[in-house]
């Protein structure tokens, strides 16, 4: 009777324990989801305050130059002046086409909460698309190349819409920096994750380095800037890389290249197979 007693006394002293780390261990996840939607709330206070900053300023340069036109007589309109207000109009409309897109790649991007969704698929197939689409946007004279040391049967596990939103982020940054030359694409298995880097001559990463989502979505001219660089796209790619778990950074200048590298945990399988 008394080893009875014993035994369930014991059994409900592991319960005990059991239920409080399983306690501790949902209210670490219950505090890091709200963490991940206040900040992401707070991402998106912020782009909403740049839209409306950002639309405010074309979009009244457009009504101003159209009433010009309007308020002006065809016969006291010089051609000089009137090339010169459509040429205005023009650039502006530029711009918000431009910032329309910046808002589709945004819409992409599902913040710091996005819904994973993990496939497996063949590296040496996604790495040949992603390839085939960089090469749409390259200058004539570069040449997009990919190496491995693994197994062209190698496959991972891996959310492919965040996967293809870092490479062709990345791809499309080193396009837009190499006149001549190849720009590599290198990808292996390390630390039971996967890494990719991506290389090419010349320096364009510098500028970019530590900059994160929301401190960069807090510039004023956020969206206008992001027009004429790379911002945008690596801010979105480190917030990816750190949702995932992994490792982002960047190398620009050594030897006179510049390397992009992320890494992030992955399951892989035939990693090595008939090597």
């Amino acid at each position: 009777m008394v080893y009875t007693i014993l035994i369930v006394v014991l059994l409900l002293i592991a319960f005990g324990i059991r239920m409080f780390f399983v306690h501790r261990h949902y209210t670490k996840l219950l505090d890091v989801a709200v963490n991940r939607a206040q900040k992401s709330e707070q991402i998106k206070s912020v782009f909403i305050d740049n839209i409306s900053r950002t639309l405010r300023t074309p979009l009244n340069a457009i009504d101003g130059y159209c009433n010009k036109i309007l308020e002006e007589k065809g016969e006291n309109m010089q051609p000089a002046q009137t090339r010169e207000l459509v040429t205005n109009i023009s650039e502006y409309s530029k711009e918000l086409v431009d910032f329309v897109e910046q808002l589709h790649e945004m819409s992409k991007f599902e913040g710091v909460t996005p819904s994973f969704t993990f496939i497996e698929v063949n590296l040496t197939e996604l790495m040949a698309s992603y390839r085939r689409e960089a090469m749409n946007y390259t200058k004539p004279d570069v040449a997009v190349r990919v190496t491995t040391d693994l197994s062209p049967h190698c496959r991972a596990i891996l959310d492919t819409n965040l996967m293809h939103q870092l490479m062709m982020h990345l791809l499309h940054n080193a396009a837009n920096h190499v006149v001549e030359g190849d720009i590599f694409i290198r990808y292996s298995c390390e630390r039971r994750g996967l890494k990719v880097s991506i290389s090419y001559a010349g320096i364009g990463l510098a500028e970019l380095a530590g900059k994160d989502l929301l401190s960069f979505l807090q510039k004023d001219d956020v969206l206008k800037d992001a027009n004429k660089s790379s911002h945008f796209g690596i801010a979105i790619c480190r917030a990816i890389v750190d949702m995932l778990g992994g490792e982002f950074y960047l190398d620009s200048g050594t030897d006179k290249k510049s390397v992009a590298t992320f890494w992030f945990p992955c399951t892989m399988k035939d990693i090595y197979r008939d090597i």
